[in-house]
């Protein structure tokens, strides 16, 4: 640890020093550190000093324990020369010592496993991820304890001084670890605050902030600069005046901010493209608080009825929505195209634009495909942009799917809420063809700049997406035969995913195999460099049409406008040095917040399910292991589990290799893909688990 921390090398004296070694061990420290250098775990340098050697192996990372109490070190740094390692090394709990989830540790690998899994020991904690924890607080005889809502955190917390006199029996609480608390076992702390009831939505919405580390309030600095800013739209110098163009905004029922508005016009050639997104750079300025709060967050974050915005609601709501017969200031791609969808030209501006209609996606639906004539008389002079943009739509569409566009059909649940903050109801979110227009639109916008960036090499992020994983390509191969498909030759394009998801469309496959083909592929990311983008069978891509709730886009918009100006504004913000570090970071804050609004969805729909004990649904099987199957449920998308202590007409054995559950006596089988009945059992809020037994019959 010692020779670890220090980058220039240490003498034999200062560990003696260090380490308060007796004189009468000194021998053995020499002897000790000789043999060392042998393993070249040490070197031993001109000067008679020791540093870490090629063959060392310590590493640090952070610490992501599991419910089950082992745990593994990801983010993993290694000294310059040292071993590297191409798995995230794996932890016991008995060598965890007294690092807990979240602590960024040192830690020893010891071996590597056949499969190449690292097996290692924590040296030492480095840093301690938080001292912050949210739970619930039961009260014993003659103490106060907080169970960790986090079961992550495999331990509770004796809670020290006054207990807040409004704290129930299983309230939510966030409680301060005590510094020093190093016993695992007896963790003391402090209640800080008291969240309230954990089944009101606000205090699960709290829970999910603190568990992901979410950052949730604004810095006082950047609530200053935002109340700064001007009420209305006023500067125009050095902008394009497009308020005669027939701007739209098309969005669903519920959106509260318009970040992008479009328009089409038939040409002699084919069609122009605009698409004008709300110029939050103007507004967001490098290096202010503002920015500063955008980039930790990285996101904006969507809970059912909630939001964490990445900025102030002034800008999101206000100054840089698109909101209808309103003047604002915009960054508008004008992109030409011939009739076959090819870009014939493509220009990028600073604009002034007025969205002249806000047009909910069920609406474009029934004046462009129900040909609702109430709707149509009532939106008239939209009638013929409306339909040259569905024209071109559909030609962009067909050309992307020839290209080999993967277009995988995984539905997506959408929740409504009640006063209270309760589940009222989940259904199929609805995508028509208003939704595709507006992806398509978004789409070649984003090309473009990215085809931009690359024409010009530009320094700028990209949204790259790697080819998938060969080696989980062919155990997709091999479980798609369990289910007798015979797939085509499976060639390493996006072409043979489309054929694949062709096969099954339609089937009571469909969801198993999208949801199992969707993780063979690699995760999208932000990256300087530009590998093209697998999924979409594009060259180039980036993000350019939602710097409201992207911080990627909002950069995207800086480098853009710096080449379009010939600024260097952002030239240094923007270095290939830097965007190495942000395009990661912020790669990971995306992920973070899928993670969390995942979650936050689970939560809200174990609460739903506890009124429907006893109650039957239609379920696909979407997994299966030694010990369950897992259902989701046909109409509420809610995943559970049906344990196999629940199937009592025969004695089950798990065939791993097939991927089903098989009777022993009867041959009957659960496989993945297959369609079930299921009945409610009963639900786990506190572990979000919530169980089903066969329906009768």
């Amino acid at each position: 640890m010692f020779v670890y921390r220090s980058e220039h090398g240490v003498s034999q004296a200062d560990i003696v020093a260090e380490l308060k070694i007796e004189k009468g061990a000194h021998k053995e420290l020499t002897a000790l550190l000789a043999t060392l250098v042998e393993q070249k775990i040490l070197n031993h340098t001109s000067k008679d000093r020791f540093s870490l050697g090629k063959q060392n192996n310590l590493a640090k990372g952070v610490l992501e324990q599991t419910p089950r109490g082992f745990g593994f070190v990801t983010g993993l740094s290694v000294r310059a020369g040292g071993l590297a390692y191409t798995r995230d090394p794996s932890v016991e709990a008995f060598h965890m010592g007294a690092a807990r989830h979240g602590d960024t540790v040192l830690i020893r690998v010891y071996k590597v496993r056949q499969d190449g899994r690292p097996e290692a020991e924590v040296i030492s904690v480095l840093e301690r991820g938080s001292d912050r924890l949210a739970g619930f607080i039961s009260f014993e005889q003659n103490k106060v304890r907080v169970t960790p809502e986090d079961p992550r955190f495999p331990f509770s917390v004796i809670i020290d001084g006054a207990v807040p006199k409004d704290v129930s029996e299983g309230d939510a609480v966030i409680v301060r670890l005590a510094e020093g608390a190093e016993d695992t076992l007896n963790f003391r702390g402090k209640i800080i605050e008291v969240l309230g009831n954990p089944d009101a939505i606000d205090v699960q919405m709290r829970l999910v902030i603190e568990k992901f580390k979410l950052p949730h309030s604004f810095s006082e600095q950047a609530r200053k600069e935002a109340a700064q800013l001007p009420e209305e739209i006023t500067e125009t110098k050095g902008r394009e005046d497009l308020r005669e163009i027939l701007h739209v905004t098309i969005d669903g029922e519920t959106a509260k901010d318009f970040d992008d508005a479009v328009a089409v016009i038939k040409t002699k050639k084919g069609f122009r493209l605009y698409v004008s997104i709300a110029d939050v750079s103007h507004f967001v300025r490098p290096g202010t608080a503002l920015d500063k709060d955008a980039y930790e967050r990285g996101t904006s974050i969507y809970f059912p009825g909630r939001v964490i915005p990445m900025l102030p609601e002034k800008i999101s709501n206000n100054l840089c929505s698109l909101i209808p017969e309103q003047d604002r200031l915009a960054f508008t791609a004008i992109l030409d195209f011939d009739r076959e969808g090819n870009t014939a030209k493509k220009r990028f501006i600073k604009s002034i634009i007025r969205s002249h209609k806000r047009f909910t996606y069920t609406t474009v639906r029934q004046i462009l495909i129900d040909n609702n004539q109430d709707v149509r008389r009532e939106h008239k002079p939209f009638l013929t942009p409306l339909k040259w943009a569905g024209e071109l739509a559909i030609i962009l569409q067909k050309l992307r799917k020839d290209r080999g566009a993967i277009g995988f059909t995984l539905p997506e649940p959408d929740i409504g809420l009640d006063d209270t903050g309760r589940i009222s109801t989940i259904g199929r979110a609805e995508r028509n063809f208003a939704h595709q227009i507006i992806e398509q639109f978004m789409l070649s916008a984003n090309e473009a700049v990215a085809e931009t960036f690359t024409e010009h090499a530009v320094n700028a992020l990209y949204r790259i997406h790697e080819r998938p994983d060969p080696i989980k390509v062919q155990e997709f191969t091999g479980f798609a035969k369990t289910l007798g498909l015979n797939l085509p030759k499976h060639r390493q394009d996006p072409d043979w995913f489309g054929q694949v998801l062709d096969m099954v469309k339609g089937s009571p496959k469909e969801y198993v195999v999208n949801n199992l083909l969707l993780r063979t592929m690699q995760q999208a990311r932000y990256d300087a460099r530009n590998v093209g983008h697998f999924g979409l069978a594009a060259t180039d891509y980036t993000h350019f049409t939602s710097p409201i709730r992207r911080y990627p886009d909002l950069l995207v918009h800086r480098a853009l406008y710096d080449f379009i100006s010939k600024s260097k504004e952002n030239k240094k913000n923007l270095s290939p040095e830097n965007l190495k570090i942000i395009g990661p970071f912020l790669s990971t804050r995306e992920r973070v917040a899928v993670s969390a609004e995942r979650e936050m969805n689970d939560r809200l729909k174990v609460r739903y399910m506890q009124s429907k004990i006893g109650e039957s649904f239609d379920a696909v099987i979407s997994g299966v292991n030694g010990f369950a199957f897992f259902v989701e449920l046909l109409e509420l998308f809610i995943s559970g589990s049906v344990a196999i202590g629940e199937l009592h007409d025969d004695y089950y054995i798990y065939d791993a290799k097939h991927h089903r559950l098989m009777g022993e006596r009867s041959a009957k089988m659960y496989r993945i893909g297959d369609l079930v009945r299921v009945t409610l059992l009963d639900v786990d809020p506190r572990k979000n688990r919530i169980n089903f037994t066969l329906a009768k019959g």
